[in-house]
């Protein structure tokens, strides 16, 4: 039963596929995209776009069902589109071309948890998954060359892995274990609410040893970390979600080090609201000095001088999540609106266009 399941989506998103690339989108080829993101129709149709910085709508990669990230490997020009958590299918294509995009999926008794990372040489790409029978989070290892095919797998040393990057070593992987068990058969439900078990680990890609690992206190037990970036100086800072009370959501931005446990950064006010105990997205700024982290249910994006370890500035957007660095003080933001804005990192808005019947998703990556 599970091989046609995983059969006819295949055959499902391939079909699909063909098809991504009409005439009326082909004519903007020509132009290199500067972002993608998932995204949403007002017909309730999902898809990858890509966009120029303006916002105009360059290429439309159709999918089957809601994505999430998107891996990037600038000097290859390749990028790979996951599912949404608990999905099991992958949409690789081309940053440069519109040749049709190469579909492939988790094995059996696996599924993908909406992100990946690319090797530095982009030969390999590290896939934070689930080992269903297990309940056990795993790194999938991917052979770009050999059109996706699975190699091999490591431990991600916790459960419910969610965002991977590889550090500037080119060795090392952050891994943002989020402690949540989840299976395709039960949807979105969190099969663990009450037993949450969240981590950073750091991974030595080359073996798969554990390099380290940092829990949370105990007070923190219910803080579920999602995602992560790294700064200038290697420490990799994470913004998670709350899923305890919510009248007692706690800081939800914090870094650690190889050899530095986590470290909570208070809200400027002391108001469990500000945030909404959910950070949706972050990004650093090219220098790697600037940490910006969206609050899409607050409407807010708020930005981290990652020196002083303190906010320096907050914007307001409504249902803002995507976010990608563009400069060492300018960032880009996308909603589930349709927005897309250009601002500094001392809030300053530079430009901000809204493209009609696009519901962004949670994450906006850089292309070029």
């Amino acid at each position: 039963m599970e091989l046609d399941r995983r059969n006819l989506l295949l055959g499902t998103v391939a079909a699909i596929g063909a098809n991504a690339y009409p005439a009326s989108l082909m004519a903007n080829s020509a132009m290199l995209p500067a972002f993608a993101s998932a995204a949403r129709r007002n017909s309730n149709s999902y898809s990858i776009v890509l966009l120029s910085a303006s916002g105009q709508l360059l290429r439309e990669i159709p999918l089957s069902a809601r994505g999430h990230d998107i891996a990037v490997h600038r000097a290859t020009h390749r990028a790979v589109a996951f599912a949404r958590r608990p999905g099991t299918f992958a949409v690789a294509f081309e940053i440069d071309r519109p040749t049709p995009p190469h579909i492939f999926t988790a094995l059996a008794n696996r599924h993908f948890f909406g992100h990946g990372a690319f090797s530095h040489d982009g030969r390999l790409l590290y896939v934070t998954e689930n080992d269903i029978p297990a309940a056990r989070g795993v790194i999938g290892i991917y052979d770009v060359a050999r059109n996706y095919t699975k190699i091999g797998e490591y431990p991600s040393y916790g459960l419910g892995p969610h965002e991977i990057i590889v550090l500037q070593d080119g060795r090392t992987l952050a891994i943002a274990n989020g402690g949540l068990d989840t299976m395709p058969e039960a949807g979105r439900e969190n099969l663990n609410r009450d037993a949450m078990d969240a981590s950073l680990t750091f991974v030595d890609a080359q073996s798969g040893a554990l390099v380290a690992r940092h829990t949370l206190t105990s007070d923190l037990k219910q803080l579920s970390l999602r995602h992560i970036a790294a700064d200038h100086q290697g420490r990799v800072w994470f913004g998670g979600q709350w899923e305890g009370d919510p009248g007692a959501a706690p800081g939800l931005i914090g870094y650690a080090g190889r050899d530095t446990r986590p470290e909570i950064i208070n809200a400027p006010i002391d108001d469990s609201d500000y945030l909404k105990g959910y950070i949706g997205s972050v990004a650093i700024s090219t220098d790697g000095r600037i940490f910006a982290a969206s609050a899409p249910k607050a409407g807010r994006i708020v930005y981290l001088d990652t020196q002083t370890k303190r906010i320096i500035s907050e914007s307001i957007l409504k249902d803002a999540c995507g976010l990608a660095g563009e400069t060492p003080s300018t960032f880009a933001a996308s909603s589930g609106f349709g927005d897309l804005r250009h601002e500094t990192s001392a809030s300053h808005v530079i430009s901000q266009t809204q493209i009609s019947d696009i519901a962004f998703d949670n994450h906006l990556r850089r292309m070029s």
